[in-house]
């Protein structure tokens, strides 16, 4: 039987160890901290392909200035001498054209097509968590506010998906923990969310139940290949497989780098904390214009929002939750948002082309999943099930072909 070592204990690495499980392989997972430890725990749970978009975009050039100004603006970023990051944000920048929009998105359009579907797959395969449809509500303050999202939509739907939207007469209707400051509000269709870490931890569990080991609190200090690919432990172990995939989400780099992975992958750092509401919030509410982005969770509101680019092991920054907070104050009401639990960092994956990088590395049968910036849990099944059987049998499904690791 083939043998391969995941790195990496996230929606994605589970996910493709699960789908490694279904094609015959026997499979370790090897994670620094745990199951669902880094951005796949705290974040919004949203399975939204028709918001699975890149992420630089004309708008950008507007509010970037603000990113370096502000460090209170929902984009942040932190003013100071590291050659990294700037290269980084340079690359990012020269994205932000209306032309390298469409050429992304054409790119991620396949997979967003399929990405619900591999949620499908796994609760048939015996996963124990739920997703659920939405309708998602989105608010406004104003008519102005919703131009940039109404574009960002018509886009989507340019490209080939099919994203049901509709305005509504009565804005609390759908979400009662709108105030009356918000004025406009759509319905959105045809989209699902979860519990993130409860998620996440059913699929390990899955994968542990197939036979799975599952191994923690161990550092994967490097991967070598020579006749069969080996990892290195932090406690001076060696392990050899017949193939290896890097799922490490940010902290990707680290391995991949020396083994011809040369797109920088940036931590963009998210927050979020969970609020009680006087009325129960059964539907996710999204924001635009001030980019929070909401969701229920475990019987209270979890609100997320913020865009910071830091290294992604660098401290909590409490600032950055309190920005969230002072945009969120005017637009909700019956939400204790001074009695906050779960406040949480998570450093998601964000490559300057806004492409995933799935695939092959230039060492034989080692192989990278990750950089899927913000859409790393709804994209995360289906590139668990093509990778895999890449590994397994040398194809490269079209729909990640764009997603080449050595671009």
């Amino acid at each position: 039987m083939s043998r391969s070592i995941v790195i990496g204990a996230g929606m994605v690495g589970l996910a493709t160890a699960w789908h490694l499980q279904e094609r015959g392989v026997e499979v370790t997972v090897i994670d620094r901290v745990g199951v669902a430890a880094g951005s796949s725990w705290g974040n919004a749970g949203w399975l939204t392909p028709g918001k699975t978009i890149p992420l630089a975009d004309p708008s950008l050039w507007t509010y970037g200035p603000k990113a370096l100004l502000d460090p209170d603006a929902a984009l942040h970023v932190p003013f100071r001498v590291d050659a990294g990051l700037w290269s980084f944000l340079a690359q990012f920048a020269a994205h932000g054209t209306s032309k390298a929009w469409d050429r992304t998105m054409a790119d991620l359009t396949p997979i967003d097509k399929i990405a619900l579907a591999g949620f499908d797959e796994l609760q048939a395969g015996g996963v124990d968590s739920w997703t659920r449809e939405g309708p998602f509500v989105i608010g406004f303050k104003e008519e102005a506010h919703s131009k940039g999202f109404l574009h960002e939509v018509a886009g989507v739907v340019r490209h080939g998906q099919d994203v049901p939207m509709e305005r509504l007469d009565t804005p609390t209707e759908l979400a009662p923990v709108l105030s009356d400051a918000v004025k406009v509000v759509y319905r959105l269709a045809g989209q699902r969310f979860l519990e993130p870490a409860p998620y996440v931890e059913a699929l390990g569990a899955a994968v542990v139940a197939r036979g799975a080991q599952l191994i923690t609190g161990i550092e994967v200090m490097d991967v070598a290949s020579t006749r069969k690919p080996v990892v290195l432990l932090s406690n001076g172990e060696r392990m050899e497989a017949d193939s290896v995939v890097i799922a490490t989400g940010a902290w990707m780099p680290k391995l991949a780098r020396k083994l011809g992975v040369r797109t920088r992958v940036q931590a963009g750092r998210g927050y979020s904390f969970t609020v009680e509401t006087e009325k129960p919030q059964e539907h996710p509410v999204y924001l635009p214009y001030q980019r929070i982005a909401c969701t229920p969770y475990q019987g209270r509101f979890r609100i997320a929002g913020t865009m910071e680019f830091r290294r992604p092991d660098e401290p909590f920054q409490h600032r950055r939750i309190q920005a969230i907070i002072e945009q969120a104050r005017e637009m909700f009401t019956g939400v204790d948002l001074d009695d906050r639990q779960d406040e949480w960092v998570g450093s998601r994956p964000v490559t300057p082309d806004g492409l995933p990088l799935v695939g092959a590395t230039k060492a034989p049968n080692v192989y990278v999943g990750g950089g899927h910036g913000m859409w790393g849990i709804v994209l995360g099944p289906v590139t668990g099930k093509l990778l895999a059987e890449q590994i397994v049998t040398g194809r490269v499904d079209p729909a990640i072909k764009p997603f080449d690791p050595l671009r």
